[in-house]
């Protein structure tokens, strides 16, 4: 048997094609020489996930009960890194979104992933709180300014020649303006006691359950930085941004201003040569300091201040709101502290943030959906068309959620999150079975790093059965 036939035989062996096609062979493009070029994803994933943790969850959690559940972020933020590390993985090496890998472990797999972040983000929670904040600022009510938002971003989303590179820029320029404000803030509103009280994020780390509802502290862990469909898309924003075999995929483009294209989104593979795996471990060591240097130091930064803010500004404020409303509370001492230009800055770039995370959500709830559909199911259809379809429809069942009248930005929040830490169990075990068995040998994921997806597996699985048993004991059994 030649080297070629051997190739070949090995892809369909570990590829067969029961529901899909086996990838092709190719050579992995050359690994980039610096950082620079491939900075993007993970600032995207950032910048989306700048949001309900960073400005809602973790500051409202600080405002409750202070500094005690901060630690979390950190394991939130560390676990999510690995589970994107083998996301990536899996889409490094074979062009494939992680969706269509698990497709081919059992056909339906990516549509019921689809399907999950779907409803989770059905509930426009991180809109409607940008629109709140929008209030504090000019008045006016929230659900009209939630839902003229809502149509900006299903314009934008697919107006854009190239969905990626519009998605880039708007979510660099978010994480810009946020790391403004942690910047001012810590020069100008964090008082020294604030500061002398730090060491209590180790010294009195606990799980506030009896202060807090736990599904809000389960919100907390999975929306860290990223959270739920989030982590899958990591597939699609470094396919688009071109990393390793990703470069041989089309990108998604606008059907109305782009050129969109129906080529098959099944992927290509590399055999395991001496300058492959060359450029493999250049590929792996280059994605692994993106991810790091700009999602989990990005992300964590944001979440440490933001709750020092609150911590600073409202914390053991007698008749604080249990809700988004600590916000125009912590505004309002911000505005007596500093400054009236601090308190509107504050709610000026939290207004930004939510929309752009909002932005971003809707793009990757229906970019996961839209790769599943074209892949497995509308063959014939072009992907950019299918996307645009899901982006109006998010916006139309958003603002319909919004009209019936169901508008608490926390209470959205919270299910989008509880949706998402079971999506996280689930396929924190998938990636593990799927990246040892569809991968050479050589590349497949060792030791502590499928440790890490057996913790990802017990953590979320816990936290998923413990709130779903809260939550039938508060509405069911005590109801």
């Amino acid at each position: 048997m030649s080297q070629a036939e051997h190739a070949s035989t090995s892809v369909a062996q570990r590829f067969p094609a029961r529901h899909l096609p086996p990838p092709q062979l190719r050579d992995l493009p050359p690994a980039p020489t610096r950082l620079g070029p491939i900075i993007g994803p993970g600032i995207v994933a950032a910048g989306v996930g700048l949001a309900s943790g960073e400005f809602i969850i973790y500051p409202y959690i600080a405002s409750q009960v202070g500094l005690v559940f901060v630690w979390a972020a950190l394991v939130g933020l560390v676990t999510q890194f690995f589970i994107n590390m083998e996301i990536e993985r899996y889409t490094l090496a074979t062009g494939e979104t992680v969706l269509t890998g698990f497709s081919r472990l059992w056909k339906h797999w990516g549509l019921v992933f689809a399907a999950m972040a779907y409803l989770a983000n059905l509930w426009p929670g991180w809109v409607t709180s940008s629109a709140t904040i929008v209030t504090y600022l000019v008045g006016g009510s929230v659900t009209p300014i939630a839902i003229g938002m809502l149509v900006a971003i299903g314009a934008v989303l697919t107006l854009a020649p190239v969905v990626y590179v519009a998605l880039e820029k708007i979510e660099m320029v978010k994480v810009a303006a946020v790391l403004l404000l942690v910047a001012v803030g810590a020069t100008f509103a964090i008082t020294s006691s604030a500061w002398g009280d730090v060491p209590q994020v180790v010294t009195q780390a606990t799980v506030p359950t009896e202060a807090l509802a736990f599904p809000v502290l389960l919100s907390a862990l999975a929306f860290a930085g990223a959270g739920g469909g989030q982590n899958l898309c990591q597939s699609n924003w470094i396919r688009d941004k071109g990393f390793g075999m990703g470069a041989y995929v089309p990108r998604i483009v606008s059907p109305l201003t782009g050129q969109p294209e129906a080529a098959p989104s099944t992927g290509y593979v590399f055999e395991p040569t001496a300058e492959n795996l060359s450029r493999w471990r250049g590929w792996w060591r280059t994605a692994n300091v993106e991810q790091l240097v700009t999602f989990v130091l990005i992300s964590f930064v944001t979440i440490f201040f933001t709750s020092m803010l609150a911590y600073a500004t409202v914390f053991g404020r007698p008749g604080l709101e249990n809700g988004i409303s600590f916000l125009q509370a912590e505004g309002e001492a911000l505005k007596q502290s500093v400054g009236n230009w601090f308190g509107t800055f504050f709610w000026v770039i939290g207004a930004i943030s939510l929309f752009a995370a909002a932005l971003g959500i809707v793009d990757y709830t229906s970019r996961l959906a839209a790769d599943v559909l074209r892949v497995n199911y509308l063959k014939g259809a072009s992907e950019s068309t299918v996307y645009a379809a899901l982006v109006w429809g998010l916006v139309v069942l958003g603002s319909a959620i919004l009209l019936v009248g169901f508008a608490q930005p926390l209470a959205l929040i919270v299910i989008s999150a509880c949706v998402g830490g079971f999506m996280m169990f689930i396929y924190s075990g998938l990636l593990a079975v799927l990246n040892r068995r569809a991968l050479p040998r050589e590349i497949r994921p060792r030791g502590y790093r499928v440790a890490v997806l057996v913790w990802s597996v017990l953590l979320f699985g816990t936290l998923s059965v413990l709130t779903i048993r809260h939550q039938y004991l508060t509405n069911i059994a005590g109801g």
